[in-house]
């Protein structure tokens, strides 16, 4: 017997029941991005795999262990997209948009692709809304970002649910001082670290200071700290930032082993975290990459963004319990018509009342039924009402108007008059 087709582990379906809170969050985000002035772009979700070796580092988990390559039938490596920032930045080069100063202040959303161990809240295929800003070098626009992500928290209502951690990761120049006192204490600790950790500080030593183990981290406590190497200019950036952070009144955590997971990061990274969703406590996270653009052959252009775990912030709004009611409810009228005459006068009446209220959601039965059996329909539908067309309403030219969620009784409204009717009870309802 062959094996039934499934889905790819780690690549899930969206079910029609949880779409709603899906299109409600990124509606959300996508309306507060529009009051904040920034532009959607769309990028494919496969590039050249060189494009992420270049910009993401090839001594990287995601470069060495987690991306989806493949060679194609011209004989290319290509790679579906682990992150969005990269796919970005080759997006303005190509078409030149960054060019001359031009400040770009752009978003996208999509799915991403990583090989890891599929576990709550982390999957191989996941999606993300990212946010990218190019030619805008001072604290301000990394102040933005920030006060954008705590203005859909308080949408959302989850601000009491996350933190957000602070640091400043330098410039290259100073990064690289502290690398190399870093790697000094690391190296007289070697035999304390984790295998993991002895295998980073070879390639990637900054990624030690993000491990989980517990023996590991014993050891960085007395490691150096990134402030103290960092130059005057990036110190300032970073005081910029809090001054502004402070300003708004927004409370932050100062982070001294948040480095992130990429090797593009230059001065201001952030994380937003919460202890809500047990070991993937990470829901929001960015910096700035003024050295990215350059990298990836274009002329000297600074950058910031961040991405957020859409997979994540749905989780939360489900276990905190904070999903609107109307997202539950995805009809508000059902329409039942009883007989062929009145099932064509229910189509032409339900279409005049779309062309009043458009944004009513008015389902019409299909495939005809009993009385009990499109009652039964009406109500599974979740509708706050039913509109009844028989014989008796089409001889009256009246509707009968039914609710179904609560206390009222059935009453007739004539078709002129029934858009006005709803307009006032499906607000109030």
């Amino acid at each position: 017997m062959s094996k039934s087709l499934q889905a790819i582990r780690g690549m899930n379906d969206i079910l029609p029941e949880q779409t709603p809170l899906w299109r409600y969050f990124e509606g959300t985000v996508a309306r507060l991005l529009d009051n904040y002035g920034y532009k959607q772009i769309r990028m494919p979700i496969v590039e050249f795999t060189e494009l992420f070796k270049r910009s993401i580092g090839e001594v990287t988990d995601i470069v060495e262990k987690e991306m989806y390559t493949f060679e194609d039938r011209n004989g290319d490596s290509l790679t579906l997209r682990p992150e969005g920032t990269a796919a970005c930045v080759r997006a303005v080069l190509e078409h030149g948009i960054t060019g001359g100063g031009q400040v770009q202040k752009l978003w996208y959303i999509g799915p991403m692709f990583r090989h890891e161990r599929p576990q709550k809240g982390r999957y191989r295929q996941f999606h993300q809304i990212g946010l990218e800003v190019f030619n805008l070098d001072g604290p301000d626009i990394d102040a933005e970002l920030i006060i954008m992500t705590w203005r859909l928290w308080g949408e959302l209502g989850i601000r009491d649910a996350v933190k957000l951690e602070l640091n400043s990761l330098g410039t290259s120049e100073s990064r690289g001082r502290y690398r190399e006192a870093l790697v000094e204490y690391l190296s007289a600790h070697h035999d304390k670290l984790d295998e993991d950790s002895q295998r980073r500080l070879k390639t990637n030593p900054l990624r030690v200071l993000d491990t989980k183990n517990a023996d590991t981290q014993a050891v960085l406590v007395d490691a150096p700290k990134m402030a103290d190497y960092l130059d005057d200019e990036s110190r300032a950036h970073f005081e910029g930032l809090k001054a502004r952070l402070d300003a708004v009144g927004i409370p932050y955590v100062l982070n001294p082993k948040l480095v992130r997971g990429l090797d593009y990061y230059s001065k201001t990274v952030f994380e937003w975290v919460t202890d809500k969703l047990g070991a993937q406590g990470t829901v929001c996270a960015g910096g700035r990459y003024d050295g990215l653009v350059e990298q990836m052959g274009g002329k000297p252009t600074t950058g910031v963004g961040f991405a957020m775990g859409i997979e994540r912030l749905v989780l939360m709004l489900e276990t905190l319990e904070l999903i609107p009611e109307e997202i539950s409810r995805q009809v508000d009228v059902y329409l039942c018509a009883f007989g062929e005459e009145a099932e064509l006068a229910g189509l032409a009446l339900a279409e005049r009342v779309r062309d009043q209220l458009p944004n009513l959601r008015l389902q019409v039965n299909a495939g005809a039924g009993s009385f009990k059996s499109q009652f039964k329909k009406a109500d599974k539908s979740g509708a706050l009402y039913a509109l009844i067309l028989g014989d008796d309403e089409m001889a009256q030219q009246v509707v009968g108007f039914k609710p179904l969620r609560g206390q009222g009784e059935q009453q007739s409204i004539a078709w002129d008059a029934l858009a006005a009717h709803l307009a006032t009870c499906v607000v109030q309802g």
